[in-house]
């Protein structure tokens, strides 16, 4: 079975939103294939296949909270440098919620955990935290960071007196840090967009909507149902009424979607509007 592209992985995706006898006309007439086998979805990602970038650090997040040990490996490839969530895979830490039992570590990655900081080991998390005098300690300290009774530490602490500067923004940037805490730290529009060009999402939609370009967004959410499964509907859910007012059942429009796709700059739902107005 052969890999789809990624502009009919994004038209896939796309054509899921309608219904599937519409959704069968347009592959008929513009020859764009049918729906990928679930399996085939998950040999690509066991095969590395990359996005060109890593992915957001929110995307991450919704990988993680379906605590797969599977998928941990998978996206543990696509995570960047953030040592705080590769030090939480590697010791089995929960994300979805209300768990609480470890989650098992695949046996890929035993003894991939980073390097504990000498900094925690002398003085604790709150001491940690609070002697950072760099981003590189700082980022170093924010990765023990891991559990709630961490994340209230670290509050707890920042209630206290301030946190260093450099520390507040390790932790803003981590996608798993309380919305409440992240707030404290910095609420003015400069800072929470430095936080979204760092990855971090309120969810899904904001995602499928707000995050350019276009082409990766939606080959990303064409997996979404292998990926981060307790999470693709919001995605799915913010682009449908679009899908059904730009693109509907207009073979021209879905025809220009796919040509567009691979070179279009704007977001997803700038794509869908553009491909309606053009056909």
């Amino acid at each position: 079975m052969r890999d789809h592209t990624r502009a009919e992985q994004a038209a896939g995706f796309l054509l899921r939103l309608i219904d599937d006898e519409t959704a069968g006309r347009v592959r008929e007439r513009t020859g764009l294939p049918g729906p990928e086998d679930p399996r085939a979805v998950r040999r690509r990602l066991e095969r590395a296949w990359a996005w060109g970038n890593v992915l957001p650090a929110s995307v991450v997040l919704w990988v993680l909270q379906e605590d797969d040990p599977d998928l941990n490996a998978v996206v543990w490839r696509f995570m960047g440098t953030d040592a705080g969530l590769r030090r939480a895979i590697a010791r089995g830490v929960p994300f979805g919620a209300g768990r609480t039992e470890p989650v098992p570590v695949h046996p890929t990655l035993h003894g991939e955990e980073p390097e504990t900081p000498e900094s925690y080991v002398r003085l604790g998390l709150a001491g940690a935290l609070r002697a950072a005098r760099s981003m590189s300690t700082a980022r170093a300290a924010a990765s023990m960071v891991l559990t709630p009774a961490d994340w209230a530490a670290a509050a707890a602490a920042d209630g206290e007196g301030p946190l260093p500067g450099y520390v507040r923004w390790a932790l803003s940037v981590r996608p798993d840090c309380p919305p409440a805490l992240r707030a404290r730290f910095g609420s003015h529009p400069k800072f929470t967009h430095r936080v979204r060009q760092a990855g971090v999402l309120d969810g899904p939609a904001e995602y499928a909507t707000a995050h350019r370009s276009a082409a990766p967004v939606l080959q990303v959410l064409s997996m979404g149902r292998t990926l981060f499964p307790a999470r693709a509907q919001e995605a799915e859910d913010a682009l449908r009424p679009l899908v059904h007012e730009h693109l509907g059942d207009r073979v021209e429009a879905w025809a220009v979607l796919a040509q567009l796709v691979d070179t279009f700059r704007g977001t997803a739902p700038e794509l869908i509007a553009t491909a309606g107005v053009i056909a």
